[in-house]
Parts: C-alpha cells; sequence; structure tokens
C-alpha cells in the first residue's frame, strides 16, 4: 500500500532540477527521476558534443547522488510531431513560434504527464522558477493558480502561460520560491554534479541550434527585396488612438486599426538590399539584415513570407515597429483561470506581457465575439504574429493567446 505521494521529476540534467528532486525528498515526497530525450539530429547544433548524452548522463549521475529510480524516455517522435513540425509550419507562414510554451503544453505537461501516470505518480515536477496557488474560484470551486518564481530575474510563469486547470492540479514546482544562486547553493551543499553547470541557452530540449542552420532543413535560403518604408506613410495615420475615449468604448474600426498587423506592398518603399529567406526573419528582429549605411538601426516591421519580402524601419520609434495593441483570434484564447474568462462585450484590467522576462505593461483586454482584443496603456515593440501574449492579475498568470 502506497502511502507517501509518488512525484516523478522531469531530470534534464541540469542544476534547477536536480535540486527540484532533493527538495521533494526532503519534503517526505516518493520521488523518481526521469530524462526525457526529444531531439536525435545533430547535424545543427552549435558544438560537435552531444548535448542531449552529456545532460542524460548528469542526470543519471543526480538520481544516482540522490538514491532515486531513474530512467529515460524517447519522446523524439511526439516531439517532432507537435513542436518541430509546428515551429516549420509557423515559420513558412511568416509567424514566429514560442516552441519552449508549446513544450511545456504539449510535452511536459502532456505526455510526460502520462508517462508519469503510467507509474501511478501522483504529480509531476519540473524546475521552472514560477509557483502554483489554490484558491476559491469565481465558480465558489477550487481554482489552481499559476504564479511568478519568488526571483524576478528567473520568473518562468510566462512559459507555462498555456497550461490548464488538470495539468496545474499534477504539477509541482519545487524551487519557485528560491532564488538562483540559493539553487546553485543547495546544489553544492549535496555534492550534486550539475551545481556549477551553465543553463542550457537553445530551443526547448534541442540545445544550441543555429535557428538558420535548423529552419533550413526544411526552409530553403530564397534570395528576396529587403525594403524600407517610411516613417511618414498615410496608413499609420489611422493607426493612432482617439483622444479622451476609453478603450472600452473605441468603435469597431479603431480596434482592428491599432490591433490588426498591417500589410505592406513592395511600392510603399525603397530597396535597401536583399536577404536569403523572408521565414529567417522575424518582426523587431535588428541583427542579421546586413545592410548598412543607415544612420539609425534598421528594424524589421513586417515580413511577407508568400512574396518573400522583408520590410523594415529606421529607428527604435518608428511607428511600425510599434503597437498599441493586438488581437487573440477566439479558438487562439487560453483561461488558466477558467473561472474569470470574459464573456463576449466584456472587459477587464490586467498587466500582460509579449515575451520572457519583459516587464508587465498595463493592458485593457475586451472580449469580441470574432476574438480578443488586448489594448496596452503604453506602445508595444515588435508585437510578432504567432507569438504568445499573456495576462497577469498580479503575481497570477490568468490567461494566454497566440497574436494573430
Amino acid at each position: 500500500m502506497k502511502t507517501r505521494p509518488r512525484v516523478v521529476v522531469g531530470l534534464s540534467g541540469g542544476v534547477d532540477s536536480s535540486v527540484a528532486a532533493h527538495l521533494l525528498i526532503e519534503q517526505g515526497y516518493e520521488v523518481i527521476g526521469m530524462f526525457m530525450k526529444n531531439w536525435h539530429d545533430e547535424s545543427v547544433t552549435i558544438s560537435n558534443d552531444c548535448p542531449w548524452m552529456e545532460d542524460s548522463t548528469d542526470a543519471m549521475l543526480v538520481a544516482e547522488k540522490l538514491g532515486i529510480p531513474f530512467q529515460a524516455i524517447d519522446l523524439s517522435e511526439e516531439y517532432k510531431d507537435r513542436i518541430v513540425d509546428y515551429m516549420f509550419a509557423e515559420y513558412k507562414a511568416g509567424r514566429t513560434p514560442n516552441p519552449d510554451i508549446l513544450c511545456n503544453r504539449e510535452i511536459k505537461f502532456d505526455i510526460f504527464l502520462k508517462a508519469a501516470e503510467k507509474l501511478k505518480a501522483d504529480f509531476v515536477a519540473t524546475g521552472h522558477y514560477c509557483q502554483k496557488g489554490e484558491t476559491i474560484g469565481a465558480d465558489g470551486k477550487t481554482a489552481y493558480q499559476l504564479l511568478a518564481g519568488a526571483d524576478p530575474n528567473k520568473d518562468q510563469s510566462y512559459f507555462l502561460c498555456q497550461l490548464n486547470q488538470s495539468q496545474l492540479a499534477k504539477a509541482l514546482f519545487p524551487i519557485g520560491h528560491m532564488q538562483k544562486p540559493d539553487v546553485r547553493i543547495k546544489a553544492k551543499e549535496q555534492d550534486l554534479i550539475t551545481a556549477d553547470k551553465k543553463d542550457s541557452q537553445g530551443l526547448c530540449f534541442i540545445g544550441k541550434v543555429r535557428l538558420p542552420d535548423f529552419l533550413q532543413q526544411q526552409l530553403k535560403p530564397k534570395k528576396g527585396q529587403i525594403i524600407q518604408i517610411p516613417e511618414e506613410l498615410a496608413i499609420y495615420q489611422n493607426k493612432q488612438i482617439p483622444a479622451g475615449i476609453a478603450p472600452e468604448d473605441y468603435d469597431q474600426q479603431t480596434l482592428d486599426a491599432i490591433s490588426l498587423p498591417i500589410h505592406y506592398s513592395q511600392n510603399q518603399g525603397k530597396v535597401l538590399g536583399e536577404h536569403n529567406g523572408a521565414h529567417y526573419f522575424t518582426v523587431g528582429q535588428r541583427k542579421g539584415l546586413h545592410v548598412g549605411g543607415t544612420g539609425k538601426p534598421l528594424f524589421v516591421i513586417s515580413t511577407d513570407t508568400s512574396e518573400n519580402v522583408i520590410y523594415t524601419g529606421l529607428g527604435e520609434t518608428h511607428p511600425g515597429l510599434l503597437r498599441d495593441g493586438l488581437f487573440v483570434k477566439t479558438d487562439e484564447i487560453h483561461w488558466i483561470r477558467e473561472d474569470l474568462k470574459l464573456n463576449i462585450g466584456e472587459t477587464r484590467r490586467y498587466e500582460a506581457r509579449i515575451r520572457y522576462r519583459q516587464p508587465l505593461s498595463g493592458a485593457t483586454l475586451i472580449q469580441k465575439e470574432n476574438g480578443l482584443y488586448v489594448i496596452f496603456d503604453q506602445p508595444q515593440k515588435g508585437v510578432a504574429s504567432g507569438q504568445f501574449v499573456a495576462w497577469y492579475d498580479g503575481e497570477e498568470c490568468i490567461g494566454s493567446g497566440t497574436i494573430y
């Protein structure tokens, strides 16, 4: 008869998950370590070493040191189907995906969770810097909360913004209350091999990858034009917010003008140079254009993958780089807190971010029949289709959506 709750920890071979496992043992859980192998192709990694083999070995040594059972699970097929193919499709369509958010939703807290449940686990745990809370929801039922990590420099709640209530119910984040330096100290105290190991930088569970090399597996280089769009373009006048009107009182035309991406044409600007493929670039990107003599820095403001054209603007204040709002289609809206879901015609104030580690910015959410409008108090730079917007109430991530 099982007396202690059983937890399967996703041991990545890094210090965070190693300390997470140690803390769970201290707290009296029955702990099993599991390493996820998600990637086979070494042809696009930056260094000659084999990152997953090294990580797998480190994970096994940590499990051995902690005295817990260990196994590796090969999820590379599922990872290719759900993450890699999705990435290729998104880049091909001119959108910018976030594989880390999808990896958490589709792999760690779905396929991995199901594998853990086959081992009769009560919970799965990861080394994420975020916290979990419980409250009584607006519907009177228990609601699980996704809360920011205590270390503001490492808070990873944004990467988990697509989790649902059933996934959160089974999740534990043992290091979420800690600061990163304290995690390393704890690892050294336990003499764990990962104590001084550098944090991984690459794509989720792929490792250090050159993104263009990775994308070139399916998306071949193709010469196209780089076009500079002037600041005085007439279309920018239509995107100005009417003075003295609250966002919830904007008419549909205003909402669409400030929230939907602009579609440019080649005759609206001048040709500056050539690129190797519009699908390799994203809105807000500055590096990799290889265009000199412009004075101010040049930023990507739009990509057209069907015509293979990149549109750019000069300087950080170019109106094509800044957006006052964004739009999320109805089927792309996700509420972690389902009890707080907006009904059609409702508006609510939250704080929001459109990328990891970006400071939260005040925003008004407006739910319409066709989807959700997020209108920011301050213009946002580099709003890219395919990325995720996440909205917060204080420390709690309430929901998220894919930017149209």
